[in-house]
């Protein structure tokens, strides 16, 4: 990592073994790897904070692309039904200018989505003879039971 071989450890080992002596070394030692690790810990958390800050940037950009979609595909949708209304306003005011004997016979297409169906069908009642049918079904399939005598 730092460009530091093996033997040059070994020479910082003996020295701080000289220095320091045998009895406190132990005690350096791992204090110095719980600061070493302390050091790596710290850099990974300002590591994933600072991805952490990317990615929420990313995702406010993202978000704003997308509102300006919707905002965009409103638009046009508006701008569409406004000119099929137009358009049909005119073709309406056109056919109440000139009416012509073909177009009394028919009905114009908008009329015909809001026109009510002239005759409702009621559904189909079953028979008697499928009612009594069925409820023989019912009365074969469930045998009744009979109570218990309870004594006293």
């Amino acid at each position: 990592m730092f460009g530091i071989s093996f033997s040059e450890l070994f020479v910082i080992a003996i020295v701080a073994l000289l220095v320091i002596g045998p009895e406190k070394l132990p005690k350096v030692a791992r204090t110095i790897g719980a600061l070493t690790g302390r050091m790596q810990r710290y850099a990974t958390q300002v590591k994933e904070e600072v991805n952490r800050e990317f990615r929420f940037e990313e995702l406010q950009k993202l978000q704003q692309e997308i509102q300006q979609a919707v905002v965009s595909a409103e638009q046009n949708i508006h701008q569409q039904v406004n000119q099929v209304e137009n358009s049909i306003a005119d073709l309406s005011s056109k056919t109440e200018l000139n009416p012509s004997p073909e177009q009394d016979k028919t009905v114009a297409p908008h009329q015909e989505l809001t026109q009510k169906p002239t005759t409702v069908r009621k559904p189909r009642a079953k028979s008697t003879k499928a009612i009594v049918e069925d409820s023989e079904k019912i009365v074969k399939t469930k045998p009744v039971k009979k109570p218990k005598k309870v004594e006293v």
